[in-house]
């Protein structure tokens, strides 16, 4: 080949390289398996933080869902939203989303096992779907005040992952913080970019205040967002370099897995056998020391970036009143300051109080100091060591059908007053240890109970006998409220035998 030709070959190769690379769609991903246990105790493991709302109109998860919208005016962007979410929570993260008006395609986890796996089926269902993409990788419980700052630097992002980077966004500190990692920033990546774009030279864990108080006057470190811009390929390739066991298990559990619906179920036994891991040791750190699989860029993020990952975070971002309080619910502050007071329903009455964080939900009560709020999740932990349901459930738990609030109970009985939004209906099931007892207070119910279906009306009741297989269904066009008396030896809810569930459960 003469060198004319070799020269129009390679821009040939180059050519084709750029419109490859300009035809990449960004993909949002938003990760949403987290468990929140410093918020609680309005986080729970059945309900984490980002199905509430915690700082507006939305959930934490409906307000991520939606943010990269604007984006489609800079670059290609997916009209499918990704969300990794805990199998336990796909239906009330399914119905979040569309109430978001948002389309989205959910992968489950079977098992949590962090975010590096996390990003690995994300990444593996995006090369499957459509060879390649550009994933904007988000979690779900952030909180930005501009988003037109946010879309600026995710637009820059997308162009240095593009280019084969592997992009994290760090927030110029303002204030020592000893509740968010760090990342140690190095030279501008090139004097032709007017980003503000740094070299990665490593991650650090949460510091200490003193050192945290050494790394904000250095200028040298950025808090870690957790908000990442990678192409699918190059995570996989990195992955694969830094993490071979995750990306094999991954694979694994991609390759035997099955769509359902808007739901993707990943294969249980192979993504349990993947290592837990997060995308910072996986891969960010090792990759700072060995920048032989892709580079590590830092884009500045200036856009009132907080991770909502603890009481004293909600409380800064906010609106106060003169005395620095933050009231939720119904509140009453007396020569209160700094005090950040939510209730579920019954008056919180704060006087006097100082730098403190009030939460009263319905079965739990949280008092603390708002320096201390970080220790919320020993105090958890400790609920879980003594199998407290208050660690893991609400007494308002949601199902795919409606919800239950367990109003009172005692050694022999339990009194649960259900809603079932109409056309749902509940799983045929079964009891070994307890006989219930349904009276409809609102709307209709058809009953299944043994071989009889019969409606039964407002200020009607049944009976449902112990080891009779029964259905609730509510065949109208308004929710159907019931009250139900449980009664028996054992009233625990793994004492359900489905014989026939519509939405999949075991």
């Amino acid at each position: 080949m003469t060198d004319t030709a070799s020269a129009v070959a390679t821009a040939r190769a180059a050519q084709t390289r750029a419109q490859q690379q300009a035809a990449l769609q960004v993909c949002p991903v938003v990760l949403a398996g987290g468990a929140g246990s410093r918020l609680w105790p309005l986080s729970r493991e059945q309900y984490p933080k980002q199905m509430i709302n915690l700082v507006g109109e939305q959930s934490l998860l409906a307000n991520t869902a939606g943010r990269l919208d604007a984006l489609a005016d800079r670059v290609p962007l997916s009209d499918q939203l990704m969300i990794v979410c805990n199998e336990e929570h796909r239906f009330t993260t399914a119905e979040q989303v569309r109430a978001a008006g948002k389309r989205a395609k959910l992968i489950l986890e079977p098992v949590a096992r962090d975010t590096a796996p996390a990003l690995t089926i994300a990444a593996l269902s995006v090369i499957a779907a459509q060879g390649d993409g550009v994933l904007v990788v988000m979690p779900a419980d952030h909180a930005l005040a501009d988003l037109d700052a946010f879309h600026a630097a995710v637009a820059d992002g997308v162009r240095h992952a593009t280019a084969g980077h592997i992009v994290t966004m760090g927030i110029v500190p303002t204030r020592p913080e000893i509740g968010y990692g760090y990342i140690h920033v190095g030279e501008p990546l090139s004097a032709s970019d007017d980003d503000g774009a740094r070299r990665l030279n490593g991650f650090v864990e949460k510091p200490y205040f003193e050192l945290a108080q050494q790394y904000v006057a250095s200028q040298r470190y950025w808090w870690n967002s957790g908000i990442f811009i990678v192409r699918a390929s190059t995570w996989i390739d990195a992955i694969r370099h830094f993490q071979p066991a995750i990306h094999d298990a991954c694979v694994a559990a991609c390759e035997r897995g099955a769509n359902d619906g808007d739901f993707f179920r990943v294969d249980r036994d192979a993504f349990a056998g993947s290592p837990s891991n997060s995308i910072d040791y996986a891969v960010m750190e090792p990759l700072s020391g060995d920048p032989s699989v892709a580079g590590g860029v830092v884009v500045p993020l200036a856009a009132g970036w907080t991770d909502l990952g603890s009481w004293d975070t909600v409380w800064q971002v906010l609106p106060k009143d003169d005395g620095g309080n933050v009231s939720q619910g119904r509140v009453m502050f007396e020569g209160a300051s700094d005090t950040f007071a939510h209730s579920d329903g019954r008056l919180v009455a704060c006087i006097g109080t100082q730098d403190l964080v009030v939460v009263e939900t319905a079965d739990a009560v949280l008092v603390a100091d708002r320096s201390r709020a970080q220790d919320v999740k020993k105090i958890v932990q400790r609920i879980r060591e003594q199998r407290g349901a208050e660690a893991v459930v609400h007494r308002k738990v949601h199902r795919p059908w409606g919800h239950y609030d367990c109003v009172d109970g005692g050694e022999r009985f339990q009194v649960k007053r259900i809603v079932v939004e109409p056309g749902a209906r509940l799983s045929l099931q079964m009891h070994h240890h307890r006989a219930e007892h349904w009276v409809v207070v609102r709307g209709t119910a058809l009953v299944t109970r043994g071989e009889e279906r019969f409606i039964v009306s407002e200020n009607e009741s049944a009976y449902i006998p112990l080891g009779v297989a029964h259905r609730l269904e509510n065949p109208g066009k308004m929710p159907l409220e019931i009250i139900e008396v449980q009664s028996g030896s054992y009233l625990g809810e793994d004492d359900i035998v489905r014989l026939d569930d519509q939405y999949g459960r075991q």
